[in-house]
This record gives structure tokens, C-alpha cells and sequence, in this order.
């Protein structure tokens, strides 16, 4: 017996994946963004881009950018104070004169086993960010050797004022 088969709840060959794991998977996602401008601190721009995109008030968990089988979009979703909260969150910041983007392009496999998110951000403008983020999800079918279904994108775009710290985000946000 090896050891993954002799630990409790492990399988040691996986039938239905979603029913023998021990780590939620989500069955819903949304996608936001926002942009926040303070002539304080990046900090608290980024913080106002956060409430921007409705998820200011959670504790925000970074993760990968794997959609799972079966997962369905939804409208921007009522998520509790407090709650954990697993994302792929593209983020960029900059100071006066500055032009910056952040974004995410998502889409799901042609074969119906999921999907993938790209996040992404650089100095400049939204299109030249699409453009980055429609090569990285080519990429990403390429590595694996399948092909994509439309592909989606959200993006942010800021011109910050002088005197001001900007910061945008982009988020895919998973729920059970």
C-alpha cells in the first residue's frame, strides 16, 4: 500500500474528483474590477479600488488560474464581511502621470473540461493589455495541448492626476 492510500480521505485513484477531495472546490465564479486614486498612499488607493470591485471587505486568498469542470459564471455575488476569499487578482499601481492597467482573460476548454484565467497588468493602455492577455491564454492552451472556446476579458485602465497614487484591479473571484 502506498502512502497517499493510507492516509484518511486520500484516494489513492480518483473516480469523481469532486466528491474525493478534501479541498473545496468551487462550483461559481464572478469577475470584477475597479480603480482608486488617493493623494495619500498606494495603499489606500488600492484599498479603494478593492471596495470599487465589491471585495473590500473580505480576506482576499491568491490563487491559480484553473477553472474546474462544471464551475458557471454569475453576476457579481454578495460575499460576507470577513470571509475568505480565494481569487485570481491581477493588480497595478503607479504614480502621477502615469498610465496603467490590470486585467484578467478567461475561457473555458472546447473538450468541456474547464477552463483558464490570465491575469495581467503593465504601464500603458487596455488594449495593449487585451493584446498581452489574449497571447497568454493562447499559451496557456498551447502548453496543454487544447483548444479554447471564446475568450473574455475585463479590464481596467487609469490615467492617474498629479499629486495622486492609482492603482486597478481585475478579479476572478471563486465561490462554493
Amino acid at each position: 500500500m502506498g502512502w497517499a492510500s493510507s492516509l484518511v480521505g486520500v484516494p489513492s485513484r480518483p473516480s469523481n474528483p469532486r466528491s474525493e477531495t478534501l479541498v473545496p472546490i468551487p462550483t461559481r465564479f464572478f469577475v470584477t474590477s475597479g480603480r482608486g486614486i488617493n493623494k495619500t498612499s498606494e495603499l489606500n488607493a488600492f484599498d479603494l479600488a478593492l471596495l470599487k470591485a465589491g471585495i473590500g471587505e473580505q480576506n482576499l486568498v491568491s490563487v491559480s488560474s484553473v477553472l474546474p469542470i462544471g464551475i458557471r459564471q454569475i453576476d457579481r455575488a454578495e460575499i460576507a464581511r470577513g470571509a475568505i476569499t480565494h481569487c485570481v487578482l491581477a493588480r497595478h499601481s503607479g504614480g502621477e502621470g502615469e498610465v496603467i492597467s490590470a486585467g484578467i482573460a478567461f475561457g473555458f476548454r472546447t473538450d468541456g473540461e474547464g477552463g483558464y484565467v490570465a491575469e495581467g497588468h503593465l504601464h500603458g493602455t487596455q488594449k495593449s493589455l487585451k493584446e498581452f492577455l489574449k497571447w497568454r491564454m493562447e499559451e496557456i492552451a498551447h502548453f496543454r495541448g487544447v483548444e479554447m472556446k471564446r475568450i473574455y476579458y475585463r479590464t481596467e485602465e487609469l490615467v492617474i492626476p498629479m499629486d495622486h497614487y492609482g492603482v486597478c484591479i481585475a478579479a476572478c473571484v471563486f465561490l462554493p
